[in-house]
């Protein structure tokens, strides 16, 4: 599966791509306050991921997320992305 530090490489990468990465990422950082997402630019971010880590994050798990902690660890849970 993907580790905490993998899940986090991988969000911070795919924030850099979208141009949304203005400075440290962190476990804390509120996805739509922090990094000025509106909720159309989330799921799109969210989608960039999805690709970039060839995944699907249903529509339930979506509405669980609010930082990047709570990112990490809807990724961590992911059977799909067994090592």
């Amino acid at each position: 599966m993907l580790d905490e530090q993998a899940a986090l490489r991988e969000i911070t990468a795919a924030l850099e791509e979208s141009g949304k990465l203005t400075g440290p990422v962190t476990m804390e950082t509120h996805i739509l306050q922090d990094l000025n997402f509106d909720s159309v630019g989330a799921i799109d971010f969210i989608m960039l991921l999805e690709t970039r880590l060839d995944t699907i994050i249903s529509m339930d798990r979506m509405a669980e997320i609010e930082t990047v902690g709570d990112l990490v660890r809807v990724l961590v849970s992911d059977p799909s992305l067994a090592a």
